[in-house]
């Protein structure tokens, strides 16, 4: 078991969210019991999650994608009670961090990501440094853009978008999970041969075929399913803590 305070501040001496500017609080989000033995991670706060939370027998919830956000109204209403009231009832802990997951060079979205697609990271680059680029770990380039992205397909399991008017070899690729398509321009600049993200925006795919860099959208939920179970059980296993991941399908 952990106390509250002494969880909250294990995940911020870790993820260091001072550092960032974000759309949202990180941190604890939601005041649950102050003994914690169970987290459960995630990807999103959803009612889904937290039901399914609740059903494990967690005492805390850590996500990427917590209840608030820049430029919510602020009403307690609608879903927004209906999770808040499932919290409260049951005594769970929220603790939500955005950009400070995507960021930790290790344990991170992004960081996580290239491990599951088998790529080392050389460099960060963009604003806050949120984007990696790098290169396979085995120092073979991919024949085309469409190895590279049948690659990703395959380690996520759900299809992906691809635009590449070059088809040349992908000898640095870059990437930035979720919706990350604004970090294209800097990828590019950076030197990559390809590019990675959760999203596509209708600019992006021009972009690509008159830069001759390969765009790769692999889905937002797909590209960050790996930071929050990776720092969960690193901190679960500091801690001697019990940690379950549950993943809710998302198909965005």
């Amino acid at each position: 078991m952990i106390s509250r305070p002494d969880l909250l501040t294990t995940f911020n001496g870790l993820l260091q969210p001072e550092r960032f500017r974000d759309y949202g609080p990180n941190g604890l989000q939601v005041e649950g019991r102050m003994e914690i033995g169970k987290i459960v991670s995630g990807v999103t706060a959803s009612r889904a999650l937290i039901e399914a939370a609740i059903a494990a027998h967690a005492d805390a919830i850590f996500v990427h994608h917590g209840l608030f956000w820049r430029g919510q109204d602020g009403c307690v209403t609608g879903w927004m009670k209906q999770r808040l009231a499932l919290l409260l009832a049951h005594d769970i802990n929220l603790f939500a961090y955005h950009l400070p997951l995507d960021a930790h060079p290790e344990l991170g979205n992004n960081a996580q990501l290239g491990l599951q697609l088998g790529l080392v990271v050389q460099a960060q680059f963009g604003e806050q440094n949120l984007g990696c680029l790098g290169q396979p770990a085995n120092g073979i380039a991919f024949a085309s853009a469409q190895a590279l992205a049948d690659r990703v397909s395959f380690v996520l399991n759900r299809p992906v978008v691809l635009v590449d008017q070059a088809q040349v070899a992908i000898k640095k690729v870059a990437w930035c999970s979720g919706g990350g398509q604004s970090y294209f321009e800097a990828a590019m600049a950076a030197g990559a041969d390809a590019f990675i993200t959760g999203e596509i925006s209708e600019p992006q795919a021009h972009l690509a075929r008159e830069c001759g860099v390969a765009f790769i959208a692999c889905g937002h939920h797909a590209s960050e399913r790996y930071g929050a179970p990776a720092l969960a059980a690193h901190v679960a296993a500091q801690c001697g803590l019990t940690h379950e991941f549950i993943d809710i399908d998302n198909p965005a």
